[in-house]
């Protein structure tokens, strides 16, 4: 952990008991209370440089085991020792001087390929992801016209930007839905968007605004899932390994490993599993640090890519 002084976005500030700070009861416009956080995600951005075939996900499984057994979490690798990577085409959607990056709004969709072959339908994502809890959930990312989607309100557990061994915490209220429940018709103008988004209608924008490719990228990830992490108390994560590269010249941009734990009530956050979380997070950190990259999001590093970086809530 960092002796630096708290700041708002880091673990010092948060409850010690699940790691998440508190939201205060309020609701929507409509009456709705406000979601509150089912997910804890916790990522550790990759050096992209380091994946250079799939052993090097296997690589980084042995760094995972290692900071497992000195947190005495449990990492199995039962029925993953077969497992495949996963191709998936992912593409950020953004306005020219990315008026939705710069107002910490994320609009993404995500297609998953199997054997080269497109799989189901393409996932909608559209996020606002915040350091500040009560600020991410006051935001209401309920679509309009759209009949069939889940909110996945997450906590997301991150390195500190400017050294290993530390954590903060970022927040991120998601809608998810299919792509073929988007209407016909110009989903490319924001104030069509804005139709589907509520929230967007607050940003200052002009009938010319259209949405394109941010710096014209097309992501190619792919995933590995490595085991499933055991922290005790009922709490286990599977976890996986991510490497994004771009479509076309192949450029590596970076890596992840991931774990997610699901709950519906944070008292089933039991305080034991979530200290060896903690501990493994940072363990990990410190066993891999020649691999990881500092201060930066797989988003990110699409939006940083032509240089000049646009505001950053993350």
């Amino acid at each position: 952990m960092s002796d630096k002084s708290p700041k708002p976005d880091t673990v010092e500030n948060v409850p010690a008991s699940t790691g998440l700070a508190e939201l205060k009861k309020g609701s929507y416009s409509d009456g709705h209370p406000l979601d509150d956080v089912q997910y804890l995600e916790c990522k550790i951005i990759l050096k992209g440089d380091r994946f250079t075939s799939v052993d090097n996900f296997h690589e980084f499984a042995k760094f995972v085991k290692r900071a497992a057994e000195e947190s005495e979490v449990d990492f199995s690798t039962k029925g993953f020792k077969d497992a495949q990577p996963q191709v998936r085409e992912v593409l950020f959607l953004d306005t020219e001087d990315f008026k939705l990056y710069n107002s910490a709004f994320i609009l993404r969709r995500r297609t998953l390929y199997q054997h080269g072959f497109l799989m189901g339908d393409p996932e909608i994502v559209f996020k606002f992801r915040h350091p500040d809890l009560q600020a991410s959930a006051a935001m209401d990312v309920r679509p309009k016209h759209i009949n069939d989607y889940k909110i996945k309100f997450k906590a997301e557990m991150l390195p500190l930007k400017n050294e290993v061994g530390g954590l903060r915490m970022l927040y991120s209220h998601n809608v998810v839905f299919s792509r073929s429940q988007l209407h016909d018709g110009d989903s490319a103008a924001m104030t069509a968007l804005s139709t589907i988004f509520p929230p967007l209608e607050a940003l200052k924008m002009c009938e010319a605004d259209k949405i394109a490719l941010v710096n014209q990228t097309a992501v190619s990830e792919v995933l590995l899932d490595l085991g499933t992490l055991d922290f005790g108390k009922g709490i286990t994560a599977g976890a996986n390994i991510a490497v994004w590269r771009t479509r076309g010249d192949e450029k590596q941009l970076v890596g992840e490993f991931a774990y997610q734990i699901k709950f519906q009530k944070r008292d089933e956050l039991n305080a034991t599993a979530m200290k060896r979380n903690e501990q493994f997070f940072v363990s990990l950190q410190l066993a891999a640090q020649e691999w990881v990259a500092l201060g930066m999001t797989k988003t990110g590093a699409v939006y940083r890519l032509k240089g000049n970086p646009p505001q950053s809530h993350e």
